[in-house]
């Protein structure tokens, strides 16, 4: 016979959120519990919206890339800021697009890997007030209209590495200016001008995040990226950073690829784009459904995670109609289920249900089903070893019908649950459940059992 085995998922998860966060300590002697107070915001925000937005939006060409890998000459690319007016730009008109949407925190690129700075920079040469059409400051606007909503986090993209800069090693995929080995004060140079930059952004808009990219062309110790920590935490203490700083982040960051098991990071996000580009590109119409982008939203709250979404809006600053469009179906969507997004953990194992995602409250006794598309019938849910109360329809509160089969008292496994989901009461995109438990959730995760009589 099988043994049973009941495992309490409180207890699981609450280890392996004290084990990882235990690994973060090392790197900047941070204490566990610190490190959790200071993440407390990111973990519980579960959208963001991240905004490309710079000159490749003229010509609609890849962002920095384009130059990089020798598809457009840097001096074409670069003078794209001419044509870079920024005539349309509402950063009050974002922002509320962004709040509407249910995201808790956004993040705008200051500078790109072109090096053309968004903030009045006084630290480099090429920015939208001193080299742009717009003439004027972009970032500041944006950042003060965020700083009016009360429960908006900011985050300041910021690439670490300049393919514009004379002394940064890299310029494109084929030209290197120099070796660093051979000329250590050229480099020295370009880390001056990155710590005044970061200064810069970090005591001008003291930002809750910083999202760091560019970090595979150096190592840690090149960049000095135990330094870069340190500046930006002796006056900003509580910045939460990503991991794209040589392993001195405070959350994983896959990009694109929707993971296929949860990362082994406490804290992670997925950052993803509407269509198949980072920035705005006139061509590239592949925009992905509303019901496509809320499934990996929900996919990524079911492992704990969060989505950064993207829009790139255009030179003028409008946002195009297709983001527009999907914002606002998230902001419908969101606002309609936020009692099982924001204060919920990752679910439970996938086998134990097959219909679509799942979620559990903080408290772990409300296990929240995420259904894309129409069931035949009903939903299931295997291996539940708590106690029923109610199950209910998230935005409407009507209660749905559910009962056990296999239940079967001399056994030591669990009946199944079915839930009668009509379709009356489907949601035009994901359909939410909520199960009440009597209890923190209680899974058998054994084998099943053999039943035999005897003659």
């Amino acid at each position: 016979m099988a043994k049973f085995r009941k495992f309490s998922l409180a207890a699981l998860l609450c280890c392996l959120a004290s084990a990882a966060a235990f690994a973060q300590s090392p790197l900047t002697g941070e204490d566990a519990d610190s490190y959790k107070q200071r993440m407390e915001w990111f973990g519980k925000a579960k959208l963001g919206i991240f905004i490309h937005w710079g000159i490749y939006a003229v010509d609609g060409v890849s962002e920095s890339w384009s130059f990089y890998n020798e598809r457009v000459p840097y001096d074409k690319y670069m003078d794209q800021a001419k044509r870079f007016t920024a005539s349309n730009y509402d950063p009050k008109e974002w922002v509320d697009l962004i709040e509407q949407s249910g995201a808790k925190y956004t993040v705008l690129t200051s500078k790109h890997h072109d090096g053309f700075a968004l903030w009045n920079t006084k630290a480099g040469k090429i920015s939208a007030k001193k080299s742009s059409k717009a003439g004027r400051d972009l970032f500041t606007p944006f950042v003060d209209e965020v700083r009016k909503r009360g429960d908006l986090h900011l985050g300041i993209y910021y690439s670490l590495l300049d393919w514009s800069r004379d002394d940064y090693p890299n310029a494109t995929r084929t030209k290197v200016r120099y070796n660093i080995k051979d000329e250590p004060a050229r480099w020295e140079k370009f880390k001056k001008f990155n710590a005044a930059q970061l200064e810069e952004l970090n005591s001008q808009y003291k930002p809750d995040l910083f999202w760091f990219d560019g970090d595979w062309e150096q190592d840690a110790e090149t960049w000095d990226c135990k330094g870069i920590i340190r500046q930006l935490r002796s006056t900003n203490p509580n910045v939460v950073i990503n991991s794209r700083i040589q392993g001195y982040g405070d959350y994983s960051t896959p990009e694109l690829g929707v993971p296929v098991v949860r990362p082994a990071s406490r804290y992670w996000e997925l950052c993803y784009t509407m269509n198949d580009s980072w920035g705005y590109q006139h061509q590239d119409t592949l925009f992905k459904t509303p019901q496509t982008l809320l499934r990996t939203f929900v996919e990524c709250i079911s492992m704990g995670g969060n989505l950064l979404l993207d829009i790139g809006p255009k030179e003028d600053g409008s946002i195009p109609e297709e983001e527009v469009a999907i914002l606002k179906e998230f902001a419908r969507w969101t606002g309609k289920h936020k009692e099982a997004i924001y204060e919920t953990r990752a679910g439970i194992p996938e086998n134990h249900f097959h219909g679509g995602y799942t979620a559990l409250s903080t408290t772990g006794d409300v296990l929240y089903l995420y259904i894309p598309g129409k069931p035949n019938e009903s939903v299931d849910i295997k291996g539940l070893v708590n106690k029923v109360k109610k199950v209910w329809v998230v935005g409407s509160g009507c209660e749905l019908e559910h009962y056990l089969i296999n239940d079967i008292s001399w056994s030591e496994v669990p009946g199944i649950l079915y839930i009668n989901v009509p379709e009356k009461v489907l949601d035009e995109q994901i359909t939410v459940i909520g199960v009440q438990l009597d209890g923190p959730i209680r899974l058998y995760r054994g084998e099943g059992q053999v039943i035999s009589v005897n003659d």
